[in-house]
């Protein structure tokens, strides 16, 4: 039960998280390409992704609290890295973002090392 417990936590975790990344990036998105500082900012915060990211970042701190207090530390701040993972492909997936090959690499030693972690 506690392992999987564990394994949900970390998965909503990573999901939150991801998603949290994508809403910020949605509403920091501009529009108008000669709009203002101001003009930006004023617009980000009418828009309904800022606050779902905002409300995916306070679900994602009582999600890794639940998560660190059933992990030693290292394992989950390892395990954790996850996120960025899944940022980068749903950043290429979303957001048309290209992959270069040193970010490739770092993904698959992201994998590799959250792997040998589990493992271990």
């Amino acid at each position: 039960m506690n392992s999987l417990l564990i394994v949900t936590l970390w998965v909503l975790n990573i999901l939150v998280d991801s998603g949290g990344h994508f809403a910020f990036k949605l509403a920091a998105v501009e529009p108008a390409a000669d709009a203002t500082t101001l003009e930006h900012w004023r617009h980000m915060l009418g828009r309904p992704w800022l606050w779902l990211g905002i409300f995916c970042f306070v679900g994602e701190f009582v999600l890794w609290l639940a998560f660190l207090s059933l992990v030693p530390l290292a394992q989950g701040v390892l395990l954790g890295m996850m996120s960025i993972v899944v940022v980068m492909i749903g950043g290429r997936i979303v957001f048309k973002e290209h992959f270069t090959r040193p970010r490739i690499v770092g993904m698959l030693l992201i994998v590799a090392g959250v792997a040998i972690v589990g493992v271990a």
